[in-house]
């Protein structure tokens, strides 16, 4: 009796002792937890969206993605799956379940374990809220305990049960249910079937380890027990269980609703949306809307990789990517299709290609091989064959049969093949770019920044300082039109040697084909590229005024070394530079600035741009205008360099009189025809007075070069694209293209810049270590097809649209041979563009009362 009565005053004194510790580790830890009221108050994720000009979606950017769902929209089957895998007691339990706690801390003393257990989904609410330590010790679990035991009170189960499935992390960077099932299923919670609902529901044991994309086997585990709780509970019928278990575990990661690839833009997106907003940018629901035209996009996706794809294949098949590959699986266990395809799927794609396991060799040839997401498949011998890689510059022998190429076991990749079924393909090493703009207001519509960004995120558009080579020349052109010379000028193609007094050492440039030409007009040499003219002109010119032109299009300094390798492109430039340069010749004379971000929204508009337009129109003053209203005269008048909204906009993009109304001739000034387009906007808006919006203020593109000189240069460069180095560009059969190749030292970058009046891109292609792309491989061969291929899809149904010829641009009659005005009757004159006050002297035997004398000069 005395023993059983000091076996009670222990067991009373224990619990008071246990009491007083839980009372004192409350007092200890309370002051240190987050109030209710704050955990409300934390937002919900929402993942920094990035979106075409024309509404459709690149991508979401953010550690979490998470899409809030009120409780009333989760479907009633998915959170009963949570409740059956997680917590049944939830709707008894005050917010931790006695049961469940003394299981775990029984578990703790005997196996000094911390393995997890006996946690609540309040529990659970509480450690995603983050406000607790991860580390599992029993003061963690204690402030969890506490935690939960405060949502409990001043929180509705429902709204603990809605916060838990919105915050819960499920793998794969998914937080929330909602998220979950786009990223592993690519729907919404209302398109679940029972099998997904019980997948989702499996996934807070274990989520990084046991989600169905990282481990499709312990996935259908896991999902066997939620249905079998989800049955013991009377959620779904016996039948219903049995249906969803023999549902295949297919699942891939999918992303968010991505409606157009572009990665770097997204990433460019990324940056510039930290740079303005910090972190909250990722997290806060924020919506960017870019200049990208999705079709544009798309175009240049598919040109870069066609291009770069025809490149690698002209130069070798560079063998497998991993040899004996299938022996090593099966060493570890993997035998069967499915568990080696398994493996497959865990292999990351490069751009469209799969991997593939060969299986085994056919007697003609074929190659069967296992491929990701496909399962068994056979490549004809004539899809597979391919000459060994020797180098950049050779190819070794075709071979006699698929065994000369790889081996059985080997890991191969293949790509769809445009005929159908599919091929041998690689990753190419070769590296390329394109950018287009607007050559209006400079919006970018277009940017690849290389083969495939899972394997390299650097942005080859904006960030690789290359040679630019040739395409560097019509801005040596449009500086030397400025300097007294003239399309028709004759110069000597011959040898130059130059010294250096600062290093003592001499230059000996030489033209790509080695031989000289002779006297040549400045037109020819642009449409041949000839480099020792290019050096001349620089001479004649000179570095300084040159320089201090060329600057004025807004190319950086490293584009412009204070050396004569200046004339053949010899600083480092990105593409997207060399396209800023050329948006000058395109849009007639106007510095326009490249820009991506169009607006950006969170809770309203954030940001709106101010893009500067080129608008030749703008440039009228105020004694040309007539009756007009008194706003136009108000902004024709001012010496701002703004004008209406809308107006700059129109001008800008048809820089056209004939889009207002008819024109009769191809050639006007713009001057003159002031009060017909006058008269031609208030006839569309006779109200224009009453609508102030109309009159809103527009940056204005500065003017840098004349419209003259522009359009000779544009006029010069079409000639290149019609029958000099890009007259591949011939096969788009249209008249409205300029354009112009390069290539840098020993072949190691190859570019093609070409445009229209409403669009232009820039091409580059090269290696990232710098290396010769081969002694063939140059910027009309390399770079020019993939604008071929681009601009073939962007200008389809497009009308043309050349640069519109200013009135002070006259044509004449030289001779082909000094580039003077032709004497009458000469059979082999040809036309020339001039500026109107600076035609070229009279060839002998010619009278020329308008024109200045000037003796022909070989330089």
């Amino acid at each position: 009796m005395k023993i059983c009565v000091l076996g009670a005053s222990g067991a009373i004194m224990g619990l008071i002792a246990l009491g007083m510790l839980i009372a004192g580790a409350y007092f200890y830890l309370a002051p240190g937890l987050p109030s209710v009221e704050s955990i409300r108050e934390v937002p919900l994720e929402i993942p920094l969206q990035a979106n075409t000009r024309d509404g459709r979606m690149i991508g979401e950017v953010g550690e979490r993605f998470r899409t809030p769902v009120d409780l009333e929209d989760v479907p009633d089957l998915l959170w009963q799956a949570f409740i059956a895998a997680e917590d049944d007691r939830f709707f008894e339990h005050p917010g931790y379940d006695y049961q469940g706690l003394a299981r775990a801390a029984l578990n703790m003393i005997l196996t000094q374990s911390r393995s997890q257990g006996g946690s609540t989904i309040t529990q659970l609410l509480a450690r995603e809220y983050n406000y607790v330590g991860r580390e599992r010790t029993f003061v963690r679990k204690a402030r969890e305990l506490f935690l939960a035991r405060r949502l409990e009170r001043e929180l509705s189960k429902e709204e603990i049960l809605e916060l838990y499935l919105n915050k819960a992390f499920l793998g794969q960077r998914a937080y929330g249910v909602a998220a979950a099932a786009q990223v592993y299923f690519g729907k919404n919670l209302d398109e679940l079937n029972i099998a997904e609902t019980a997948t989702l529901a499996a996934l807070p044991k274990a989520p990084s380890a046991i989600n169905p994309v990282r481990n499709p086997r312990r996935a259908t585990t896991r999902r066997a027990y939620v249905l079998r709780r989800l049955r013991e509970l009377d959620f779904i019928s016996e039948a219903e269980r049995r249906e969803a278990l023999a549902v295949p575990m297919e699942s891939n990661r999918h992303g968010p609703r991505q409606e157009v690839g572009a990665p770097w833009v997204l990433e460019m997106v990324r940056k510039e949306a930290i740079a303005r907003y910090g972190t909250e940018a990722l997290t806060g629901g924020y919506r960017v809307t870019t200049t990208i035209d999705a079709r544009m996009q798309a175009a240049a996706e598919r040109a870069v990789r066609r291009g770069l794809r025809e490149y690698d294949r002209r130069h070798g098949y560079r063998g497998p990517v991993q040899a004996d590959l299938l022996r090593d699986l099966r060493a570890e266990g993997l035998r069967t299709d499915a568990e080696l395809l398994e493996y497959l799927d865990s292999l990351p794609q490069v751009a469209d290609a799969r991997p593939a396991l060969v299986m085994s060799f056919g007697e003609a040839g074929e190659v069967e091989v296992l491929v990701q997401g496909v399962a068994r498949a056979e490549l004809p011998w004539e899809r597979v064959r391919r000459r060994p890689y020797v180098s950049e510059n050779e190819v070794g022998p075709q071979p006699d049969g698929p065994a000369d190429m790889f081996g059985v076991g080997d890991l191969i990749l293949v790509r769809n093949a445009d005929e159908g079924g599919l091929e041998l393909t690689q990753r190419p090493e070769v590296q390329g770019a394109l950018v287009a703009i607007n050559p209006h207001d400079g919006g970018i519509v277009a940017l690849v920044g290389g083969y495939d960004f899972r394997h390299s995120k650097f942005n080859r558009a904006v960030d690789a300082l290359r040679q630019p080579g040739s395409v560097f020349k019509p801005f040596i052109y449009s500086a030397a039109l400025d300097h007294g010379l003239t399309a028709a000028t004759v110069v000597n193609d011959a040898p130059v040697v130059i010294q250096d007094p600062t290093s003592e050492t001499v230059w000996r440039p030489k033209n790509n084909s080695g031989s000289f030409n002779g006297p040549t007009r400045l037109r020819e040499a642009l449409v041949r590229s000839m480099n020792l003219v290019s050096v001349r002109v620089l001479q004649r010119v000179g570095l300084s005024d040159t320089i201090g032109h060329i600057g004025a299009f807004g190319l950086p300094d490293s584009s412009l070394p204070e050396s004569y390798s200046l004339a053949l492109g010899s600083g480092g430039v990105p593409p997207l530079e060399i396209a800023r340069g050329y948006a000058v010749l395109a849009n007639g004379g106007y510095r326009v600035e490249p820009w991506l971000i169009e607006r950006v929204e969170q809770d309203g508009l954030r940001y709106q741009a101010d893009a500067a337009v080129a608008c030749r129109f703008c440039e009228l003053k105020a004694e040309h205008v007539g009756t007009g209203s008194a706003g136009a005269a108000e902004w024709l008048n001012g010496g701002e360099p703004r004008m209406p909204t809308r107006l700059a906009h129109t001008f800008a993009r048809v820089d056209r009189l004939a889009a207002l109304y008819p024109v009769a001739e191809d050639s006007f000034d713009p001057y003159e025809s002031v009060a017909q387009m006058q008269a031609a906007i208030l006839q569309r808006n006779p109200d224009v007075s009453d609508r102030p919006e109309l009159f809103a203020d527009q940056k204005l593109a500065p003017r840098v070069v004349s419209a003259e000189n522009a359009y000779i240069v544009y006029d010069m460069m079409r000639d290149v694209v019609l029958r000099g180095t890009g007259r591949r560009a011939r096969a788009l059969e249209r008249q409205d293209l300029a354009g112009k190749t390069g290539t840098s030292n020993d072949n190691r970058d190859a570019w093609f810049s070409g445009f229209n009046g409403d669009l232009l891109a820039t091409v580059w292609v090269g290696f990232d270590q710098e290396r010769s792309l081969g002694r063939f491989e140059e910027g009309g061969r390399t770079a020019l097809p993939i604008w071929i291929y681009f601009m073939e899809e962007a200008l389809e149904g497009a009308p043309e649209a050349p640069l519109p010829r200013p009135r002070r641009i006259v044509s004449a009659r030289v001779s082909p041979e000094t580039g003077l005005l032709a004497p009458p009757g000469e059979a082999d004159a040809i036309f020339e563009l001039f500026r109107e006050n600076a035609l070229p002297g009279a060839s002998r035997g010619t009278s020329s009362t308008d024109a200045d004398e000037e003796e022909e000069e070989l330089f």
